[in-house]
């Protein structure tokens, strides 16, 4: 239920989304079950990319389906968000903290949507065992290269069909 008002949260017209807008949005009195879901709930995000996927996928495809790779960055404050780096970013046009990720649309002429990402950990990240245990960053993630990355996703999309 709270992923689900999460969810109706994201993609309504507030106008700043955070736990506490969020919540509000979703009737609740405090942000509680919001960051609950976002930092304690445990769930298999690449099971729930498998699912969106599957649905998108099962909705748009018209047979001249195409899936577009995109490296997009995100400013970020501080040192603690997985990844986070000084690098340069293109939406900010300069080097900044940041981090990047590669996404994954799946595009037709009914319409499209993202049905993949990959966030992208810094070598220096990947080389810090005790950064990468402070931020539980699970074992199985390891150093790729962007490109890499993006084949990752497109080996899902293959898999699944």
């Amino acid at each position: 239920m709270t992923a689900r008002k999460y969810v109706r949260a994201l993609t309504s017209d507030l106008p700043r989304k955070n736990c506490w807008t969020i919540a509000e949005h979703a009737g609740d009195a405090t942000p509680g079950k919001m960051q609950h879901l976002l930092e304690r709930a445990k769930w298999d995000t690449m099971a729930a990319m498998a699912a969106v996927r599957g649905l998108v996928c099962d909705r748009l495809d018209d047979g001249d389906a195409v899936a577009i790779l995109d490296e997009s960055g995100q400013e970020k404050k501080g040192t603690a968000t997985v990844g986070v780096k000084r690098q340069y970013v293109g939406c900010a046009g300069r080097v900044s903290n940041a981090i990047n990720i590669v996404y994954c649309s799946f595009a037709t002429s009914a319409g499209h949507a993202l049905v993949g990402a990959r966030p992208y950990l810094p070598r220096e990240w990947a080389g810090d065992p005790d950064r990468l245990q402070r931020a539980r960053v699970p074992e199985e993630v390891v150093f790729a290269t962007k490109p890499e990355l993006g084949r990752q996703i497109l080996a899902d999309l293959h898999a699944e069909g």
